[in-house]
């Protein structure tokens, strides 16, 4: 499917959002949602706050570790399978600018192992994000961070409890970047309407491997009964060179009815031009790369303490940049969320993946087009109320 084609199926999953929205009592429209929140603790100027997050994973294909390391294949942060496994254990501290702050967010387990390419072991191991905030006067509530700091683009984020479901979506884990480091600020232009400027080191890089600096973009636009996030990327991604650049279009329209019932759509759009090398037998002539994929979500909270979500996506990665493989591939996952006490919450989930390639792997040699996991979370946010 082309880009061309996507417009149409993003416009079509809009109208049908719209519909489910619409069909939903107009009560008092709620704040973009987060499932959960972890308490914090005070100590002086500094909050403190996190969580522990650990889960069970069964795949019926039952891929083996010499198949591919006994993981879910197109998963990240919960891909090991058919076995316990620690996610995340996340400590942030935080002190708001007034006018000068920061915040930090140290983290371990299957998660940092996978937010941080070998490369920059050395230098953010265990750090999600480490920045140093500002909002000096007379600059209309400006923000200006110098640091770490995640990507503003996607429609979910790295803390499983602050998703709606609990496996990271195919857009969030192949088609955009986890974090940045460098310089970002946020204006609120108007009342609705705040903007802002990046200039980063690229894609999940602390330190720049080919001397050159990504752009970034971003407009959030919030109203009472939705939100829509529009960011754009660009800047050489290619290791050692300045030549080709990567740009990505990443854009969200989160929708907030009311206070029990919210939905987005989560479009991206990316790029990655590589430049010829080589010459004689050994050149390789220059390409382009494209992907692009929709997501669709919605979250219902049926009581207090339980809530229910579901999403569908669908990727084009036409080259196999971002998956290895070429192919159209789309999943579809169902998440049942209990909240047992404050602090506590446990996440039951189903999904299926399926590709139109023989992709996913099955026990030791075996290879098919679709795979099935059912999954069992439990995430504890630590530190007393305030």
């Amino acid at each position: 499917m082309r880009f061309r084609n996507l417009l149409g199926v993003a416009g079509g999953a809009l109208f049908c959002c719209t519909a489910a929205v619409t069909a939903q009592p107009q009560n008092t429209p709620a704040p973009a949602p987060a499932p959960a929140s972890a308490p914090v603790w005070s100590l002086g100027p500094i909050d403190f706050s996190g969580f522990l997050d650990g889960y069970y994973s069964y795949n019926a294909n039952r891929p083996s570790n010499a198949a591919n390391g006994q993981i879910n294949d197109l998963y990240n942060f919960d891909d090991k399978t058919d076995q316990f496994n620690l996610s995340a254990l996340d400590l942030t501290l935080n002190h708001n600018p007034d006018p000068i702050g920061f915040h930090a967010d140290l983290i371990a387990g299957r998660t940092n192992t996978l937010i941080h390419p070998s490369t920059d072991k050395d230098t953010d191991n265990y750090i999600e994000q480490a920045y140093i905030s500002a909002t000096p006067p007379r600059t209309h509530g400006s923000e200006f961070d110098f640091g770490q700091f995640v990507s503003s683009a996607g429609a979910e984020v790295i803390p499983a409890m602050s998703n709606w479901n609990y496996s990271r979506s195919l857009l969030f884990s192949w088609a955009v970047p986890y974090y940045h480091f460098g310089l970002r600020t946020s204006t609120p232009f108007t009342k609705t309407w705040t903007a802002g400027l990046q200039v980063v080191n690229g894609w999940n890089d602390v330190v720049a491997n080919n001397g050159g600096v990504t752009v970034g973009l971003t407009s959030a636009l919030t109203k009472a009964k939705y939100t829509w996030d529009l960011n754009y990327y660009t800047g050489p991604q290619n290791v050692d060179t300045q030549k080709g650049y990567r740009n990505l279009i990443d854009t969200t329209l989160l929708l907030t009815p009311n206070a029990k019932f919210n939905a987005y759509l989560n479009y991206d759009y990316g790029q990655n031009r590589t430049p010829a090398s080589g010459s004689g037998s050994t050149a390789a002539p220059a390409s382009s790369a494209h992907w692009s994929g929709i997501a669709l979500a919605a979250h219902e909270q049926v009581s207090g303490k339980t809530a229910l979500s579901g999403r569908y996506e669908y990727f084009d990665d036409n080259a196999g940049f971002s998956t290895g493989t070429a192919q159209d591939v789309q999943e579809a996952t169902g998440t049942c969320e209990y909240k047992w006490t404050h602090g506590l919450l446990t996440r039951v989930e189903y999904r299926r993946d399926w590709s139109d390639v023989a992709f996913f792997h099955k026990g030791d040699t075996g290879r098919v087009d679709a795979q099935s996991t059912l999954t069992a979370a439990f995430i504890a946010f630590f530190g007393p109320r305030q």
